[in-house]
């Protein structure tokens, strides 16, 4: 127990050291894009202003509502203060709305969309590598490779297919705003949920397509390297039932799996740039995308802060997994 206390306490030692650098990078590096935010906000509130001296002062106001005219050593621990506070900022591009109340408003749709779509795709992939591997023939050669060419199209040329063929020539699904674009703030009613329904499933689709491909192959070579160990082969030879020692070959090929669902997990906060942009889903990819356009620092700062935070859980929580999947790892934990 000791030792098992020791080395996750080095772990999340690292972490934090991690977590450190992560905050400071995510504060400076939007401020290294070229261009001024504080001009395209003063130029739509300053519209129809002629007089210099008055158009001055709204710039001069602007920079120093949002802490600009200080030193940017000064801006960052102000800004880590804040943090601290629970303040993530006011958004530049979408002055006065707060950049909490923007997550607030997205990320359920974001988690909506990626948490089924990753969790699908990463089952039907392990399925699917897990039957290419042991049972090979039809699968290994026709389902598999089909799979793999979806993976590797590009996603923005895949959902741009769908939205053409599908909801376009077809008619199938709808085209607009990803929550019904009947529809400008969600309302509890059947015509509501039935809209959400239908406009989710053109991205959701995407996502689960495109993941399937590398979860299979991934599955598939770890489950051929098992099949082949020294272990499943003496088994075979004691006699034992195919049927056991599949159970333990694809529970040791789970681990890499694992540890690439955790990551997508953690990452998915993030959205999906690409789904969410073609198919305007309302989700944080959408905003990330608004905030680069408009150089929206604090908006921009605060997802990419939020998608660390989320992945670095995600790799404590693979540490635990591992430990109960691998009685080896837990092994070798406690006695680190």
């Amino acid at each position: 127990m000791k030792g098992f206390a020791k080395y996750y306490g080095k772990r999340l030692i690292w972490y934090l050291v991690t977590l450190v650098i992560a905050v400071f990078l995510n504060f400076m590096l939007p401020r290294l894009m070229p261009g001024d935010p504080i001009s395209q906000l003063v130029s739509s509130a300053a519209a129809g202003v002629t007089d210099m001296n008055a158009y001055q002062k709204i710039v001069d106001q602007y920079t120093k509502e949002f802490g600009m005219d200080k030193p940017l050593i000064q801006q960052f621990f102000i800004y880590v203060g804040n943090l601290f506070k629970g303040n993530l900022g006011v958004s530049f591009a979408q002055y006065p709305k707060t950049v909490s109340a923007i997550i607030k408003e997205s990320i359920g749709w974001t988690l909506a969309l990626q948490i089924p779509a990753l969790i699908v795709g990463w089952i039907l992939g392990n399925v699917l590598g897990a039957v290419a591997a042991y049972i090979r023939k039809g699968w290994d050669k026709a389902v598999l490779p089909f799979f793999l060419f979806i993976s590797n199209t590009p996603a923005f040329g895949l959902a741009l297919v769908f939205v053409t063929y599908l909801a376009v020539k077809a008619g199938w699904f709808p085209v607009g705003r990803g929550y019904g674009s009947q529809f400008a703030s969600p309302v509890a009613s059947w015509e509501f949920v039935a809209s959400v329904l239908k406009h989710y499933q053109l991205p959701f689709w995407t996502m689960v397509l495109i993941s399937i491909g590398g979860q299979a192959i991934g599955m598939r070579s770890m489950s051929i390297y098992e099949l082949n160990t020294d272990y499943v082969k003496y088994s075979r030879f004691l006699g034992i039932k195919d049927r056991k020692i599949v159970m333990y070959v694809f529970r040791n090929a789970m681990l890499p799996q694992i540890t690439g669902l955790a990551m997508s997990l953690g990452s998915s906060v993030g959205g999906n740039l690409v789904a969410e942009s073609i198919y305007s889903y309302p989700g944080i990819g959408s905003q990330m995308l608004k905030a680069i356009s408009a150089r929206d620092y604090p908006t921009l700062s605060a997802c990419t802060l939020m998608i660390t935070i989320m992945v670095l859980i995600a790799n404590i929580v693979v540490e635990f997994l591992y430990a109960v999947v691998d009685p080896r790892i837990k092994a070798a934990q406690q006695d680190g």
